[in-house]
């Protein structure tokens, strides 16, 4: 932007320091008969490049700003050395060197400090301004390069060269781009209200086309340093073309800045209009019989008559009315008692759904949206059946855990429509404000009920089928605990008369059937999981897996991907490849994204004409999918003492795992490596503590654990490993490693171990179990307390395994190790002392 322009005409002025584009106190300081016309010729130019320049200059620095040949500016001298030049330079042939720092914060600059090229100026008028200060009025003349320093005091004094100029080819291009800055200037000039419009006559009397260039470059509003490489510029183009990049740049800003300025215009306009309107409608509404708040007043208490809530409520809403009635309508407090009102008008009070008590039905619709979940689906037909023969059963707080992608949030639809109850959820994971929960006090600014609340209106009855999805991921911090805030809301004895903050009255949430959802429990506050009936969602064998892309997956991206049922045929085999070598999870999220990849891999053939089989084949998986994603977890052998499998829970399901020991000579110093957890290295330290105390046991000479290292790695070491369940895999590992007995084939474990020798039950078992019967295992070792676990398997998904149940960490090992040594045993020898 032009927006520090000084315009010099027969008469000139400078303009005030204290407002840069205020004419008004401005000061003449050129008369009338002064001899320069700064809107000089091409012939004037060349006089002016002509002149001779003295070798020698005393140097003039300046700080936020730079001269151009052929410009006029004012200057502000501040500086003594600068005040001595310029007077006696003033005195003399007024002829100076002007070179800007290049850094403008340093008070008094060397020669080092300045830039390299400089202009030639000549002092036209020098004032003494009121406040002191000297201003004196310079012209460019020709530019110039600093050549060395001649002397230092009082003042900077240098030998200069003349400036070598490229001369430019002045085309059809060259004069485009010249007309299109004027153009430009002239556009920014008139977006600017503090540029005087004698700026755009200036421009365009402009006869020079370096002396534009120059004058737009002294004046625009661009940064020194820009302004100083344009200085340098030989080529008279160059400096055009970058002259023009920031011109644009300076108009988009204008423009956008009065676009900015017109909107915020035309919205107050809209505030005017509408509040001009809202007057007339109230005074139409008094010229009617009534004005608009009497006509809120009976709205509210007409739709109060037909509520049917308890007589606590009525007389609690009956007092806020009351309150409204007594409130003027232009007070703040009008709108906001107005919302609580609607609120509590909105909310169902005593409103139900009517339940389906035929309990063939809902199993009927669970079945038909669930495959498997036996466990679940028993658990509500168990509820539905108490409702049918009590009617008035309090509901209770189910919380089914599981990894992703197994249906826990979808049964929560399922179990409505099985009710014929209305359905809403909330999603808990992240909320770290207690207000979420309880909603805020109703006199604090932007004050809103809680989401319970909330869900409540919008389902528009009293007993929805509520699910909290993501119950063990609720944060907590400075705001509160909304775990602590769930206690009440989760409890069947206190929920009856949940106290909102924002309600201020008791809601019976007794009817509410909540569902809450998890992945783990181990991030759930104690207090709120003694409340929740806990229902485990575990992982789908393959088997279940098939069935369900059969008659719920394929079929939903059938219809989403617009392909027929006769389009696409998924075999059982090739389904079962791409649970194997494409997803790894206990749930079917992943398992449904592959399908539908196969399902747009027929839609494109489809659209593009081509001929296909519809059966597909697995050659045309591993097109579609690409090379398989995961190898199957295949046992590694037993010819290598201290290499034990054992089974492992992860988020997504069950893993194998491999624990391998190794001996090394040393003084018995034990190394755990693998991204081992607290918990799992303390089940090393455990096993090989117990080993110790037992070598006799097994056939270990004690001076064997003084006289070598032992190293125990897990392997997938970028990948974090904790938990119990390791305690007897390391130990066998380690028993293995010591007596170099081999590990019998096709043979997995998991249980805890104590110091005492006892093994305990660990969680996870159906998901190990799957991973175990993923990798070809035939034999697993567990706890006997585990037995349990195993009978909760549908028996011919396990039929293949051979369970062995321990209690005794001596049958682990009598188990685990066969009498048979390695092939080439590690020569574990006692050394004499």
């Amino acid at each position: 932007m032009l927006s520090d322009c000084r315009f010099l005409f027969r008469k000139t002025y400078l303009m005030s320091k204290q407002d840069p584009f205020d004419f008004s106190n401005a000061l003449p300081i050129i008369n009338e008969d002064t001899e320069f016309f700064p809107l000089m010729s091409q012939q004037d130019e060349d006089e002016m490049n002509n002149e001779d320049t003295p070798e020698i200059l005393p140097i003039l620095p300046l700080r936020n700003t730079v001269l151009f040949p052929g410009v006029v500016i004012p200057i502000t001298v501040g500086r003594d050395k600068s005040i001595k030049l310029i007077k006696e330079a003033y005195k003399g042939d007024r002829i100076i060197g002007v070179v800007s720092q290049r850094d403008v914060s340093i008070e008094d600059p060397t020669f080092e400090q300045l830039n390299s090229v400089g202009t030639v100026a000549h002092i036209i008028k020098m004032l003494q301004m009121p406040d002191g200060n000297t201003t004196v009025i310079i012209q460019g003349k020709q530019r110039f390069r600093l050549l060395e320093e001649v002397q230092s005091e009082p003042y900077i004094k240098v030998t200069i060269s003349k400036f070598a100029e490229t001369k430019h080819k002045s085309d059809k291009e060259f004069k485009a781009l010249v007309a299109s800055i004027k153009e430009m200037s002239a556009q920014i000039i008139q977006l600017s209200p503090n540029i005087p419009s004698e700026a755009g006559i200036a421009l365009k009397n402009i006869e020079s086309t370096s002396f534009l260039i120059n004058f737009i470059s002294s004046n625009m509003n661009a940064d020194v340093t820009d302004k100083q490489k344009m200085l340098e510029m030989t080529n008279l183009r160059e400096r055009a073309m970058m002259v023009m990049e920031l011109l644009t740049l300076e108009l988009q800003m204008l423009e956008l800045k009065n676009q900015i300025q017109s909107k915020v215009r035309t919205d107050l306009d809209k505030q005017q209009r509408d509040y001009f309107l809202n007057q007339q409608l109230k005074t139409i509404q008094e010229e009617l019989g009534g004005n608009s708040s009497d006509l809120e007043y009976e709205a509210l208490e007409s739709r109060a008559k037909k509520k049917k809530w308890d007589i606590h409520v009525k007389d609690h809403f009956n007092k806020e009315l009351e309150k409204l009635g007594r409130m003027n309508p232009a007070a703040p407090d009008y709108s906001v008692q107005i919302n609580y009102l609607e609120l509590l008008l909105d909310l169902p009070w005593g409103e139900f759904t009517k339940d389906n008590f035929d309990l063939k039905r809902a199993q009927r619709v669970l079945d038909k949206d669930h495959f498997g979940l036996e466990k679940v689906k028993q658990r509500i037909i168990e509820y539905l059946a108490v409702l049918k023969l009590k009617r008035d059963m309090k509901a209770p707080i189910i919380c089914l855990v599981g990894p992703p992608g197994v249906g826990k949030t979808s049964l929560g639809k399922s179990i409505a429509k099985a009710l014929n109850r209305k359905y809403v959820r909330m999603a808990l994971g992240g909320i770290k404000d207690e207000a979420e929960i309880r909603g805020h006090r109703k006199t604090y600014i932007g004050a809103m009920p809680g989401r319970i609340i909330q869900s409540i209106k919008k389902a528009g009855a009293s007993n929805p089928v509520f699910v909290l999805d993501e119950i063990d991921k609720v944060g907590s911090d400075f705001r509160g605990d909304p775990s602590s805030a769930l206690l009440e809301v989760l409890d069947p004895e206190q929920n009856s008369a949940f106290n909102d903050h924002y309600v201020e009255t008791d809601y019976d949430l007794s009817n509410v059937l909540f569902i809450a959802t998890a992945n783990s429990l181990s991030s759930i506050h104690p207090a709120l999981l003694d409340r929740m009936e806990i229902i485990e969602v575990n992982g789908y064998t393959i088997e279940e897996k098939i069935e369900i892309a059969k008659k719920y997956l394929l079929p939903k991206q059938k219809e989403q991907h617009g392909i027929k049922t006769k389009d696409i045929t998924l075999k059982n085999n090739l389904i079962e490849k791409v649970i194997e070598d494409y997803t790894r999870e206990s749930g079917v999220r992943g398992l449904e994204k592959k399908i539908g990849s196969l399902v747009r891999g027929v839609a494109t053939k489809i659209a593009m004409e081509e001929s296909y089989d519809p059966a597909l084949s697995l050659d045309d998986v591993e097109r579609i999918l690409g090379a398989p994603l995961y190898d199957k977890d295949l046992y590694e052998g037993n010819e290598v003492a201290g290499v034990v499998t054992g089974l492992a829970w992860t988020q997504v399901g069950g893993d194998i795992l491999f624990i391998e020991a190794s001996l090394s000579p040393g003084k018995g110093k034990l190394t755990l490596t693998g991204n081992l957890g607290e918990v799992m290295k303390e089940s090393a330290i455990i096993a090989l503590a117990y080993l110790r105390a037992h070598a006799e046991l097994f056939n270990i000479d004690y001076a064997l654990f003084d006289q070598w290292d032992v190293h125990v790695h897990v392997p997938a070491g970028a990948t974090p490993k904790d938990g119990p369940s390791a305690g007897i895999t390391m130990l066998t590992a380690l028993t293995s490693a010591f007596t170099q007995r081999k590990v019998k084939s096709n043979l997995a474990m998991t249980g805890e171990i104590t110091l005492r020798g006892k093994v305990l039950p660990v969680g996870g078992i159906k998901e190990k179990i799957l991973a175990a019967k993923r990798a070809n295992i035939k034999d697993i070792i567990l706890c006997k307390s585990n037995r349990k676990d195993i009978l909760e398997i549908k028996e011919s998904y396990i039929k293949d395994l051979n369970f062995h149940y321990v209690t005794e960490m001596k049958e682990v090992i009598d188990l685990a190790l066969t009498k048979e040594k390695v092939r080439n045993p590690q020569n574990l020898t006692v050394k004499p002392k």
